[in-house]
């Protein structure tokens, strides 16, 4: 019989029971009416507040992406249209070799026979092709190795390309060209180089390929080839692009009209310029720069007469080039003048006064500064005579005698001015005196010690001795060293003595407190304003106005 089974004995884990937990988020409605007070009602949690945030759905999205591929496809469409159709205007390419060793006229014909156009092309200037193979017309700039040649040429040029050698290295003239072009604004670039083949061996031009191209990045970043021109396949690479990209807009030409000229003549002292209209659309009211001509006004629009024969006929149709519908815009009542500054004849305002006599300038040579005029030291004429003090009753002839930088605080002096072209006739010398050694019976008796005299105490002068000499023009010497010394460590410091007015010392030392807003004082200027400052226009908000002329001129008010 076998042993019992013995049963384990085990307690419970616990004898707490699991409650729910609080959920803090369910308030009682006095909490929640507590935590709101004056406050608005936010979003809920979760909830996106804008529309960009909103999740969209993949047809959503899809529709998006299509959007903007058709905004971007018309855009392009649009910035070339200018280009399109037999009367387009010609792509202008400008050639820039950045070493002695490049010859432009040769780069240019490798580019023409990548494409099967084997037309001539001139050593310098411009040349006009067609390339059949991508229905295009293009205009080549070749300007000499000149800077401001090639400014010129880079100004109107949709498409720049640089040329380097691959035998030399760019020299002083190209890298001062590069940097000109880059701050003159460029469209589009390309990069090029001439004579690779000539690299032997043939596994060193890799390296030449992106030696040349760590220097083109450092100017241009965007650059991400540097294209072997000798090579057929790359030529023919570049003239596709240079056909079929759309050029990269430069602000400062875009907001205006421009055109390259392709023909000039002179018609009844009228200047006829023929070209390609390019930018913003030109109106017949605006003024118009001809190179360094000058300004000139607009005297009529008309249709190039070589557009006009390329037009599209009808079989019994003639076209006539001076037939009317060739004018396209002539000049309003609203058309702008030549005069920069207004008529002569423009009313005064009661305000503005001439200038008088004591208002005008003084003829001594002298700058004025906050009020104060600072005269030329080296001016031979003398200065102003200044009042000297002297005692009363002296006359002239004896007011010749005293020094000018004595100073007496006797109350019985006087303010005297000094007239050195004032003649006195000898008749009027005055009878002397005791001071000039005559010494008459009638003369009054002596006064006591101490009491006032009517001449001046003389004073006796006596001769230092050497050593004593030497000692003072020392003294005085280093004095002058020292005094040089803290002018040049402290130049703008000024004393101000304690019985001087410090309002009034520095008042030709003031400043204005803002150049926008602080009141210009006009009337102390206006003695010494130029002729034609009347005659200019003031112009309270240069930015609105600048703004609203732009807009006008653009949408042709």
């Amino acid at each position: 019989m076998g042993a019992p089974a013995v049963s384990d004995h085990h307690h419970r884990s616990t004898t707490k029971a699991s409650n729910k937990p609080f959920k803090t988020r369910h308030s009682t409605k006095s909490a929640l009416k507590e935590r709101s007070k004056g406050k608005i009602d936010d979003f809920e949690r979760g909830s996106r507040k804008t529309q960009n945030q909103v999740i969209m759905t993949k047809l959503d999205r899809r529709n998006q992406a299509k959007q903007k591929r058709v905004t971007h496809s018309a855009k392009l469409q649009e910035e070339g249209s200018v280009f399109a159709g037999r009367e387009g205007a010609p792509r202008v390419i400008a050639v820039i070799p950045l070493c002695a060793d490049v010859e432009s006229r040769e780069v240019v014909l490798d580019l023409n026979r990548s494409v099967e156009v084997e037309d001539e092309a001139p050593e310098k200037g411009v040349w006009r092709t067609e390339i059949p193979r991508f229905k295009q017309r293009v205009q080549y700039l070749i300007p000499a190795r000149d800077l401001l040649e090639t400014l010129d040429a880079c100004r109107v040029a949709d498409f720049v390309l640089f040329v380097l050698s691959a035998e030399e290295d760019v020299d002083e003239m190209g890298e001062q060209m590069l940097r000109c072009i880059e701050s003159q604004g460029v469209s589009t670039v390309i990069t090029g180089v001439h004579n690779l083949n000539k690299i032997e061996p043939a596994k060193r031009r890799p390296d030449v390929l992106k030696s040349l191209k760590s220097f083109i990045t450092h100017f241009f970043n965007a650059q991400e080839k540097v294209h072997d021109l000798s090579s057929r396949q790359e030529s023919s690479n570049v003239m596709r692009s240079l056909c079929t990209t759309a050029p990269k807009s430069i602000r400062w030409r875009e907001d205006r009209s421009w055109l390259i000229p392709e023909q000039v003549r002179w018609d009844n002292e009228s200047c006829v310029v023929t070209g390609v209209v390019r930018g913003k659309r030109l109106k017949a009211d605006r003024l118009v720069q001809v190179g360094d001509w000058g300004d000139f006004q607009i005297d009529t629009i008309v249709a190039s007469p070589q557009a006009v024969k390329k037009r599209h006929t009808k079989p019994n149709e003639m076209t006539v080039d001076g037939e009317d519908n060739a004018l396209l815009e002539i000049p309003t009542e609203g058309q702008d003048d030549l005069d920069e500054l207004a008529p002569e004849e423009a009313l005064f305002d009661e305000s503005m006064t001439m200038p008088t006599a004591s208002m005008a300038a003084s003829d001594r040579k002298h700058v004025l500064l906050d009020d104060h005029r600072y005269f030329d030291e080296d001016d031979p004429r003398d200065d102003i005579p200044v009042p000297k003090r002297l005692p009363r009753g002296t006359s002239k002839y004896q007011a010749a005698w005293y020094m000018g930088d004595v100073s007496d605080s006797g109350s019985d002096l006087e303010d005297v001015e000094d007239d050195d072209d004032a003649e006195m006739d000898i008749g009027e010398l005055p009878a002397a005196g005791p001071a000039e050694g005559n010494f008459d019976a009638a003369q009054r008796d002596p006064t006591e010690a101490g009491a006032p005299s009517e001449y001046p105490q003389s004073e006796m002068f006596l001769d230092p001795a050497p050593e004593e000499e030497a000692e003072q023009l020392a003294a005085y010497r280093k004095q002058r060293r020292e005094d040089a010394e803290d002018d040049r460590e402290f130049p703008d410091e000024i004393e101000l003595l304690p019985n001087v007015n410090a309002k009034e010392r520095l008042a030709r030392y003031r400043g204005l407190k803002s150049m926008r807003t602080s009141q210009w004082e006009i009337e102390e200027d206006r003695p010494y304003e130029p002729e034609e400052w009347s005659r200019l226009l003031e112009i309270a908000d240069y930015k609105a106005a600048k703004a609203r002329i732009m807009k006008e001129s653009l949408l042709g008010g």
